[in-house]
C-alpha cells in the first residue's frame, strides 16, 4: 500500500515533468538579440531553446494576450460595450474610440489583438472586470492558475504605468500555450484583416508582419513596444504537425530571431508518438499481461539523436494477494510507463488495470432466470 501511495503522487506530477526536462534546451547556431527569449513546443510545453527565459522584464503590449483570453472566456463576445470617457482617452496605440460609441466585445478583442488598441484594452477591462482594477485582479488570478510564477500584471494594455508590471519569456509562452487551446483565440490571433459590425464600420489590419508577409508557417501572435520595454513579440507557427511558440523581450531584431528559431526548431525536432492509447502490448508481469490500459496517446518532440537514445520502463504496484482489485482501486493507476533519455525522465503516463467485462443480462433474461430458479429447472 505504501508503494501505491508513492506511485499515485508521482502520477499527479506527470504534467510538469516534460517542462523541467534538463536536456531540453540546446544551443542554436545563430545569435538571438533579445534580452529574454524562448522557443517552446506547444503540445508538450517542452522548452527547446531559452535565453534568460525566467528573468522578469517589461512586456509592453503582449500583455494583451491575457486581456484577450479573459474577454473570450467571459462568454460575452456578442454583447455590446459602450465606450467610456476613460477608455477614449487612453494614450499610445489606439483604435480612436469615442466615448459613447457602441461595439461588440468581439470587435474590441479584434481591435485589441490586430491593432493593439490601448483604448480597446481599457474598454474590455471595464466591461469584463467591472473596472480596470477589477480586471487586473482577474488577470493575476488567471496568471496564478496557469503557473506564471514570475508575472505581475498592473494594467490590461502593457503601458509603462507601473515599474513592476513584469513577466518572463517563459511565463508568456505558458500563457500563449494556454490561449492557443481556445479556438476563438486561435481564430483572432491568426486573422490578418477584420471588419467590425454595426453602423460605423472599422477595418483592422494585423500589425504582426510574420503573419501577414514574412513567414509562411506563422499562425498568429502579438506585437508590443514601449519606450521602456522596447520591442516585444510573441508568435506561433506550425509545420508538419509541430506547433511552436516563440517569445522575445527587448529584441531589436525580433522578426528575424523568431524566423530563425522557428526554422531551427522545425529542422531539428519532430513529434514522436511514444505510446498509443488503449491496450499496452509490452511484456509485463503475468498478472498484468494484456490487462494494462494507456489512457491517452503520448507524444513528445524529439531530435533525431534523442530518438535513438530513448528508452522506456514500466513501474507497477504489487498485485493484490487475493488476485482481485477493489472497485475503487480499478479507478486508480496501477503503474506508470516512463520514457527516459540518458537516464533522465522526459515524459510518462499512468497505467490502468482492465476491469473484466461481464455481459449485462437484459430484464427478460433476469426474469427468465428467476422463474427457472423458482421452478427448479436450469435456464437454457
Amino acid at each position: 500500500m505504501r508503494n501505491k501511495t508513492i506511485l499515485i503522487l508521482l502520477v499527479g506530477l506527470l504534467f510538469f515533468v516534460h517542462i523541467n526536462y534538463a536536456g531540453a534546451k540546446e544551443n542554436v547556431p545563430f545569435a538571438v538579440s533579445g534580452q529574454g527569449a524562448i522557443l517552446m513546443e506547444q503540445e508538450s510545453g517542452r522548452v527547446l531553446y531559452g535565453k534568460n527565459e525566467h528573468q522578469p522584464l517589461k512586456i509592453a503590449s503582449i500583455t494583451k494576450i491575457m486581456t484577450a483570453i479573459l474577454a473570450i472566456e467571459s462568454g460575452k463576445l456578442d454583447e455590446t460595450v459602450v465606450v467610456s470617457k476613460g477608455a477614449e482617452g487612453t494614450e499610445g496605440s489606439s483604435l480612436y474610440l469615442v466615448a459613447g460609441e457602441k461595439l461588440t466585445l468581439e470587435d474590441l478583442v479584434y481591435g485589441l489583438m490586430l491593432r493593439s488598441g490601448n483604448d480597446a484594452a481599457m474598454a474590455i477591462a471595464e466591461y469584463v472586470g467591472g473596472s480596470a482594477e477589477g480586471f487586473v485582479y482577474l488577470m493575476n488570478q488567471k496568471a496564478e492558475e496557469i503557473g506564471m510564477s514570475n508575472t505581475l500584471f498592473r494594467n490590461p494594455h502593457g503601458l509603462d504605468t507601473h515599474p513592476d508590471h513584469l513577466s518572463t519569456a517563459f511565463d508568456m509562452a505558458l500563457l500563449t500555450r494556454y490561449a492557443m487551446e481556445n479556438e476563438r483565440y486561435k481564430k483572432v490571433s491568426s486573422t490578418k484583416d477584420y471588419r467590425t459590425k454595426g453602423d460605423y464600420v472599422r477595418v483592422f489590419h494585423n500589425k504582426n508582419r510574420l503573419l501577414t508577409e514574412k513567414y509562411t508557417y506563422s499562425t498568429g501572435g502579438k506585437t508590443g513596444y514601449t519606450k521602456l520595454a522596447k520591442r516585444t513579440l510573441v508568435s506561433t507557427a506550425s509545420k508538419d504537425g509541430l506547433d511552436l511558440i516563440t517569445v522575445t523581450l527587448n529584441d531589436s531584431n525580433d522578426w528575424d530571431d523568431h524566423m530563425n528559431l522557428f526554422n531551427w526548431g522545425f529542422d531539428h525536432f519532430e513529434i514522436k508518438t511514444l505510446v498509443e492509447s488503449g491496450k499496452l502490448t509490452s511484456k509485463t508481469d503475468v498478472f498484468y499481461e494484456g490487462k494494462l490500459n494507456v489512457p491517452h496517446t503520448v507524444k513528445f518532440p524529439l531530435s533525431k539523436q534523442e530518438s535513438n537514445e530513448l528508452h522506456s520502463s514500466l513501474t507497477l504496484i504489487e498485485p493484490p494477494q487475493n488476485g482481485m482489485f477493489t472497485s475503487t482501486q480499478l479507478t486508480e493507476p496501477v503503474g506508470k510507463l516512463s520514457f527516459t533519455i540518458n537516464g533522465e525522465e522526459i515524459e510518462s503516463t499512468p497505467l490502468y488495470y482492465d476491469k473484466p467485462q461481464v455481459e449485462e443480462k437484459t430484464f427478460l433474461q433476469k426474469m427468465k432466470q428467476l422463474f427457472s430458479f423458482i421452478a427448479g429447472v436450469n435456464p437454457s
